[in-house]
């Protein structure tokens, strides 16, 4: 039969019954699960690699290898035990951990137990050790024991870089900056209760004795030696701060104060409440840092327990005129150092550069006497000069008021701010919000890292040629040889 023969009724029968025989279009079908794969991220890798592919060349880890490198480490050698033909295991060599430090500065890592965990974890500080293992205590033991040492480096840099035309001393900058020390605000205490503490310490370290001969098995040798060394510890702090009283009680005398009112730090004795930058009191250090104008590359440092600047300007010039051979043309602080004594101690040495405070007003000066005439010649009427010489000034103080009045000597003294906060920017800005350590020694021993970290960078941009960029030499050889 054929479709002519076909009725249009028959032929849409025969369409339809197709149409409900036909399958489910895909879009309407059930269909199976999707197969996948999943990151997997517990299991275990094998891969081939050499550490020396695992920076780019431009890294500062690099940069600071190089840097590294050019450095004359004797100092540090000549403390290492572990000698060629005796005994002993070897010593992991200096440059590896003055890298790790100085590495760690730059990247605002502070703490000795999160540094090692990174020589593990991280490719930069893995790349520096290059498979030596270090740990925790060997990084927070180098840090603080090699204060001279890292001292000797300071003076080393400058002086390559004096050589080089990049520190011409011409104009440096002074400021303090004060740091939270590692002290509780309600460990400072009178001398009585110091003596209690001291007291309740030394019986803790004699029941922990009588513990041991006791009873050996009570607890594990490395247990009982770590209880015993934490409360001498606490003993030797608290002796400490009974030790500092008398100077603390000193000072409070010079400042009209009752001597009884003195007050140490059962945890840092040599550190002392400061007003900080945001108008509280807290436990401090004063880090006072001495800075180029020109480069931006620091020249000194010290750190001191006062929180007022007056009386730091002479001591922080002598230090840079140790270490760099020659006082600089200008020197710029500001209005917390200009003490009468300071100016005239660093007279003939540098011009300086610093605010003349304001005259304070007595009564006989600032106001008219009950029952006066104003006959025009009162006191009052007429402002007070702070750039004219006063009674009792010396020449140098003299010079200096009548220096800070002329024009030239405002747009000189523009550069302080210029250049001291913004190194204590910087300096904030890598970590030094927090002091790790307690004792004024281990305090300078943090400033000097942050220096020589501060430094590095600067002589990276200004005298790369100093770090032997690409000429391949190393003072390692010779040391080990």
């Amino acid at each position: 039969m054929t479709n002519e023969t076909l009725g249009s009724g028959e032929l849409f029968e025969r369409q339809a019954c197709a149409q409900e025989k036909a399958p489910a279009p895909a879009s309407t079908a059930k269909r199976a699960a999707a197969r996948v794969l999943l990151p997997n991220r517990g299991q275990m890798e094998l891969r081939p690699s050499d550490l020396e592919s695992l920076l780019p060349e431009g890294h500062h880890a690099r940069l600071v290898w190089r840097y590294v490198e050019q450095q004359n480490l004797e100092g540090l050698y000549d403390t290492i035990k572990a000698r060629q033909g005796g005994a002993g295991r070897s010593a992991i060599a200096p440059e590896i951990l003055f890298a790790l430090w100085l590495y760690a500065t730059l990247d605002r890592v502070g703490n000795a137990r999160e540094l090692a965990r990174l020589t593990l974890a991280h490719d930069a500080y893995r790349w520096i050790c290059g498979g030596v293992q270090v740990n925790y205590h060997t990084l927070s033991d180098f840090r603080v024991d090699h204060g001279a040492v890292l001292d000797e480096l300071l003076t080393d840099n400058l002086a390559a870089l004096m050589a080089a035309g990049v520190v011409k001393l011409k104009r440096v900058a002074q400021d303090g900056m004060r740091v939270r020390a590692s002290a509780g605000a309600a460990s400072f205490r009178r001398e009585d209760k110091l003596n209690e503490h001291l007291k309740t310490a030394r019986e803790h370290i004699r029941a922990l004795k009588q513990q041991i001969e006791t009873d050996p098995g009570a607890q594990s040798r490395k247990q009982a030696a770590a209880r015993t060394r934490a409360a001498r510890m606490r003993e030797e702090r608290i002796q400490a701060a009974l030790n500092c009283l008398p100077e603390i009680e000193a000072i409070k005398q010079r400042q009209g104060k009752k001597a009884e009112e003195a007050r140490a730090s059962s945890t840092d004795a040599e550190a002392s409440v400061m007003k900080m930058a945001d108008g509280g009191f807290r436990p401090a250090y004063n880090t006072q840092f001495a800075t180029d104008c020109d480069s931006q590359v620091m020249i000194g440092v010290d750190v001191v327990s006062l929180g007022s600047d007056m009386g730091q300007l002479a001591p922080m010039l002598e230090q840079v005129e140790k270490r760099c051979a020659r006082a600089p043309d200008e020197w710029l602080v500001d209005g917390g150092y200009p003490k009468h004594e300071q100016i005239d101690a660093v007279s003939g040495k540098t011009t300086l550069y610093a605010p003349v405070p304001e005259p304070k007003r007595t009564k006989k000066d600032g106001a008219k006497s009950d029952g006066g005439d104003d006959d025009g010649d009162d006191k009052a009427d007429k402002p007070i000069d702070k750039h004219a010489p006063k009674a009792g000034d010396s020449a140098a103080v003299a010079k200096w008021r009548a220096r800070m009045s002329t024009d030239e000597s405002k747009e000189i003294y523009k550069h302080r701010a210029a250049t001291a906060e913004c190194v204590n920017a910087q300096a904030r800005n890598r970590g030094l919000v927090l002091l790790p350590v307690r004792g004024q020694a281990k305090v300078k021993c943090i400033a000097l890292w942050f220096v020589l970290a501060h430094n590095l960078m600067r002589t990276a941009k200004l005298a790369p040629q100093l770090l032997g960029i690409g000429t391949g030499t190393s003072a390692m050889a010779a040391m080990t040889g």
